[in-house]
């Protein structure tokens, strides 16, 4: 269910979202809080017992000290990124989520190394003590990864890709069955392209997808990444005949 701006006023007794300070809505099956991002003002906010996947919705919310997000859906601690440039954050209750995992010191510690400003942590106060051994041992929390444009693009290239090779590949199996499987039919006037003709156009189009989808990807990969590309690369252009590394590029 998403979380509504007539729910969040009627809830929250206030005339505009700009101006909502708390707001409760414990158990309310909710799966999307994404109208967070319109409540600047917001304070205190109770989510716990709902359906919540991630808490980026209130990454901009600046003077959040209060975030009760109990018995959710939050799959991994890397959401905690979202939390880290909320100064205010004094209370966030996480307990009973899957990112929780099966170890509670490792997961208390890799919280208050991500968010060490927290004064109380599921209910239970943080110590000088623990936050140093926090900041000593917990793992660090790295922001999970967003698909940018550019990275949708490239996926929605190399998908296209795909389906032209598959429609390829059921046209040459067509194209290769006997006569008696086929019934052929005297060409007309508005008979398309021959089937050779158009094989290269098809492969032309799905090598431009390819090539695009690669190019993009490669703005994607870090340092690393870059160099087992290059080493993939060199192995690939030495294992191809002369003749076709001569080819120009369409």
């Amino acid at each position: 269910m998403r979380l509504t701006r007539k729910m969040v006023l009627a809830r929250a007794k206030a005339a505009e979202l700009r101006s909502v300070r708390k707001l409760n809505c414990w158990g309310s099956r909710l799966t999307d809080i994404s109208i967070c991002r319109e409540m600047p003002s917001l304070e205190v906010i109770t989510l716990s017992v709902n359906a919540v996947s991630t808490l980026e919705p209130v990454s901009g919310c600046r003077r959040l000290s209060e975030l009760y997000v109990r018995g959710n859906r939050i799959p991994s601690l890397a959401e905690l990124a979202h939390l880290q440039g909320l100064p205010r954050l004094r209370v966030l209750w996480l307990a009973g989520n899957p990112c929780c995992g099966a170890d509670p010191h490792r997961y208390r510690m890799a919280v208050l190394r991500a968010l060490p400003q927290l004064q109380r942590l599921d209910n239970r106060a943080v110590t000088e003590e623990e936050l140093s051994r926090a900041l000593m041992e917990g793992e660090e929390v790295t922001a999970p990864r967003k698909e940018g444009p550019e990275l949708a693009y490239a996926l929605s290239a190399l998908n296209t890709a795909e389906t032209q090779g598959d429609a390829l590949t059921f046209s040459e199996e067509e194209a290769s069955s006997g006569p008696g499987q086929l019934s052929l039919k005297p060409p007309s006037r508005d008979q398309p392209p021959p089937f050779s003709q158009r094989t290269a156009t098809s492969c032309s189009a799905s090598r431009s997808n390819v090539l695009t989808a690669v190019l993009l990807l490669l703005r994607e990969l870090d340092t690393e990444a870059l160099g087992a590309v290059h080493q993939a690369v060199l192995s690939r252009l030495q294992g191809l005949p002369e003749r076709e590394l001569q080819e120009e590029p369409e």
